[in-house]
This record gives structure tokens, sequence and C-alpha cells, in this order.
């Protein structure tokens, strides 16, 4: 797996969001993925930023574009729409903020209310380098992804600490499901020719016999 450049073709594109409180990290979880690039002194993100990075699997080249939403209350309502059309989402929270985990069941309703049925969703517990400041332990977050059916991962944005494997997880899952549909649809594509062909032969054989039919009755 590797990266590309945004003008390189495509052969997938995979729309996917960042969500949960503000000030969990997700700005720099999204910088250090597409720039490498972190920056202690960021400002909330205001509605809705996004960025884009070529993932290589295989012989596919698969486009993430990665939707940074606001996590103010107020923002909410606006950000809601950009759920739709998201196959994918990482839904983080900070692990030296308590409150921040304890509001991940209001943003995972908000994502299966909003977003798409299969959509694959990371939980993200960010700021590991702040380990002495550590309010959420690990084996909640896994706890609290096995009960809703998540993965889950702890990041640290500042030293580059998974974020890498956390976003590839995302787009690699969403790229099995993507490969597996449109399987699925070749396949009953070729199934309906196939019974369309055995139609024809069917009506064609009917034609015949009703040829042969009509011209002994009437020798």
């Amino acid at each position: 797996m590797g990266s590309g450049s945004f003008e390189e073709e495509c052969d997938y594109l995979f729309k996917t969001v960042l969500i949960g409180d503000s000030a969990v990290g997700k700005s720099n979880l999204l910088s250090r993925f597409a720039k490498d690039e972190f920056h202690l002194d960021s400002k909330p993100t205001i509605g809705v930023e996004f960025a884009y990075r070529n993932i290589k699997i295989g012989d596919k080249i698969a486009k993430a574009q990665i939707w940074d939403t606001a996590g103010q209350e107020r923002f909410r309502a606006i950000t809601s729409s950009y759920y739709r059309g998201a196959l994918g989402a990482l839904l983080v929270y900070d692990i030296t903020r308590r409150v921040t985990f304890e509001n991940i069941r209001k943003w995972l309703q908000e994502l299966r209310e909003y977003g798409n049925r299969d959509m694959v969703i990371i939980l993200v517990g960010n700021k590991s380098d702040l380990a002495d400041s550590r309010e959420v332990e690990a084996e909640d977050g896994q706890s609290l992804a096995q009960l809703e059916d998540l993965c889950f991962m702890e990041t640290s944005a500042k030293e580059n600490l998974n974020v890498e494997d956390a976003f590839l997880q995302m787009i690699t899952k969403i790229f099995d499901i993507a490969s597996q549909k449109s399987l699925e649809a070749k396949e009953n594509e070729a199934t309906k020719q196939v019974i369309n062909a055995r139609k024809e032969i069917i009506y064609v054989v009917d034609e015949v016999s009703a040829t042969k039919q009509t011209s002994c009755c009437t020798s």
C-alpha cells in the first residue's frame, strides 16, 4: 500500500468522515495522514473541510476523500448532511477527556441515522502520547468497540502513532466491501444473461415444434 498524487487516476473514490467532539484532534489526524503535518496550535474546524489521498491496494488505486467535520454542537445540524454517501468514518475521542468518550454514543447514533448502512467505522482514542493525563483506559475503548461492532485503535497525531494504520484499516475494509459488491453485481448480471439465453433457446425450440406440428396437420 502507498500514497499517490491528487492527479493520479483512481479505480475507486471513497468518501469518508472524521467525527467526534471539538478539540479531540480530528484535524491533526487528517493533516498527519494527508500531508504528514502536525500543528499544535490548530484552530477548530468551522463547518466542513476535506482532503484527498490515494492509496494503492493490490493493483487498484483508491482515492480517499476525507471530510473533517466540526465537532461543535452548533454545527451538527449543518454537518449531518455530509454523512450521506460516506462509506467510512473515524469516530474520535480524546483519551485525556472522559466526556469526549461518553459522547461517542451520540455521534454513533447520528452516524447510523444519516450514514450508509454498510459504513465502516473505526473507533479512535487519540492523544495517546498524553498517557499521564489519561482519563479513558484502552480497555474502555476496546469494550465499547466490541459492544458496538466497531474496530478500535489508539493514536497520536503528534507522535504519528497508528495514524496511518487507522486510516488504512478503514479504507481497506471499504475496498473489500466495494470489491465484493462489484463481484456480486457481475455474477448477478452473468446469471441474468444465462437465464435470458435459456429463455431464447426454449422460445426458438417451441417455434420449431409449432412449425413441424403445423406441417403435419396440413400434409
